[in-house]
């Protein structure tokens, strides 16, 4: 499979963290969402990706050019949103000058149709827009430039199910050609639960997990119980082990859990998988 996106040994280093060694992919046509707790390393990492925080090593292509000799042909492929307050006070209309000057291919029909169809008032300045609206415009101002690649940090965070639902809407039309592809963060398991293809999860500045969603689902299961009836051994193989009023509740991966007759085992969400994970030491 073709993939939009290739990063390959990415390390960034700071006092307190680090980048170690991050390599994913991003195959053309998917949605894919990178998940991780807070301080995890996602937004280095997608800042890293564009050259906006400059890694101590590693490779990134993005539809097919290397950030290291094509950056410019890059970031006229690619939409993307690390930060909503960019120039927070000035107006709509004043700040879509601004970036359709960077844009030889800019298409000011297909942006006024988007302008129109999102609602955006032009008048407003950039903070008087809600999270939902701020969002939109990003994405108009993607959509019309030609952008292939959409990469986005937490594009959803803030806003109401309804909104959320909306922007998951206009992704899953992005791609729906197979052409279109989006890398995005955030910790909201349920939208990845409805459009996601693929999971990068990232933990502690390291990648725990790249490849498809059905795949990740299908390696863990959760396991419940009588606590009373465990033993040390089969707590070592377990994540997230917490006890409520003498039941457990724990993560386990799919093939040691199906070997637990005296246990009830279900099937683990996105949501259960990220928690318990985190919760090991």
């Amino acid at each position: 499979m073709e993939n939009a996106i290739e990063v390959i040994g990415l390390c960034k280093e700071y006092e307190k963290f680090s980048l170690s060694n991050v390599s994913f992919s991003v195959p053309k046509g998917s949605i894919t969402g990178f998940i991780g707790r807070n301080g995890a390393g996602k937004t280095t990492s997608l800042k890293s990706m564009l050259n906006i925080v400059h890694s101590s090593s590693g490779s990134v292509f993005i539809n097919g050019f290397d950030l290291a000799k094509n950056e410019e042909e890059i970031k006229s492929s690619i939409g993307f949103s690390i930060s909503r307050n960019f120039y927070p006070n000035t107006k709509i209309k004043t700040l879509t000058k601004v970036i359709k000057a960077f844009y030889s291919d800019w298409n000011e029909e297909t942006y006024k149709k988007l302008i129109s169809q999102f609602e955006i008032d032009e008048s407003k300045k950039h903070r008087e827009l809600s999270s939902g609206m701020q969002v939109k415009y990003a994405i108009a101002c993607a959509l019309s430039h030609g952008a292939k690649t959409l990469i986005l940090d937490e594009p959803t965070s803030g806003l109401d199910p309804a909104s959320r639902d909306e922007i998951i809407l206009l992704f899953e039309d992005f791609v729906s050609d197979g052409e279109g592809s989006i890398l995005f963060s955030t910790h909201i398991t349920s939208d990845l639960e409805k459009c996601a293809d693929h999971i990068v999860y990232i933990k502690e500045g390291q990648i725990f997990y790249s490849g498809t969603k059905e795949n990740l689902l299908k390696s863990w299961a959760l396991v419940k119980g009588d606590a009373s009836l465990t033993t040390k051994e089969m707590e070592e193989k377990l994540y997230g082990f917490k006890i409520h009023k003498g039941e457990f509740e724990a993560l386990a991966e799919k093939s040691f859990a199906e070997s637990l007759n005296a246990f009830t085992v279900k099937e683990a969400s996105l949501e259960d998988i990220i928690v318990h994970l985190e919760r090991k030491s």
